[in-house]
């Protein structure tokens, strides 16, 4: 993990794309899109069936390795609304045991509003913690420090005459827009203008590598 200081708290960047933030021992994602995979399959286009599994098993890993005592996912946990009730019995059985061992918070996201059965855990719209917004989507204007996901965001980049890209975190002094952590999901371009709009002046990506966090300036 790679610490950066933001809005006055020390933070923790992980390659997979979680946040660990020490104070609160908490560990954010955002955007796992669980059973994102039996979704596609109900409108008869066929994938890997393994996408929660491997998403739940990165995510237990990411637990195990920081030490975390409360999690939040910041919306579009599942594909849909429904996506709970596709886990598979693996599955269910892994996100059982994360939610009843940790304080699991699920953030309502735009592809899950309204879900019921989430396998544990409790549901917010969105959550203030240490003056703090944790939320799904950016709002334009917050003048609160806000941690959010929903734009899945990636940074591309060419290297030795190919296209490299790697997800990142967008950041600017009151914003962090993270990554997508799921194992079956796509990307936005870092600098893709609604991106841009949503995070402000300053903007930034970073990328973890290694030991280390790589920043990329964002041109407006």
């Amino acid at each position: 993990m790679v610490p950066f200081s933001f809005a006055g708290e020390t933070f923790e960047a992980t390659a997979e794309g979680a946040l660990y933030w020490p104070s609160p021992q908490a560990l954010l994602v955002a955007d796992l899109h669980l059973e994102k995979a039996s979704w596609f399959a109900l409108a008869g286009q066929f994938l890997p069936p393994y996408d929660s599994h491997a998403t739940l098993t990165a995510l237990a890993a990411e637990a195990e390795r920081t030490g975390a005592r409360r999690l939040f996912c910041l919306g579009d946990s599942f594909h849909d609304s429904f996506g709970c009730e596709r886990l598979p019995d693996s599955a269910r059985e892994l996100l059982t045991s994360l939610t009843s061992s940790l304080d699991w918070t699920w953030i309502v996201g735009n592809h899950d509003p309204g879900f019921a059965d989430h396998c544990g855990g409790t549901i917010a719209d969105e959550v203030e913690i240490g003056g703090m917004i944790l939320r799904h989507e950016a709002v334009r204007g917050e003048l609160r420090p806000e941690i959010s996901g929903h734009f899945h965001p990636k940074l591309r980049v060419h290297l030795r005459g190919r296209q490299v890209s790697r997800r990142c975190f967008v950041t600017s002094a009151s914003k962090i827009i993270m990554p997508a952590f799921g194992s079956l999901t796509g990307g936005l371009d870092a600098h893709h203008p609604e991106i841009m709009s949503s995070v402000g002046a300053g903007a930034a990506a970073l990328v973890p590598v290694s030991d280390r966090l790589l920043r990329f300036p964002l041109a407006a």
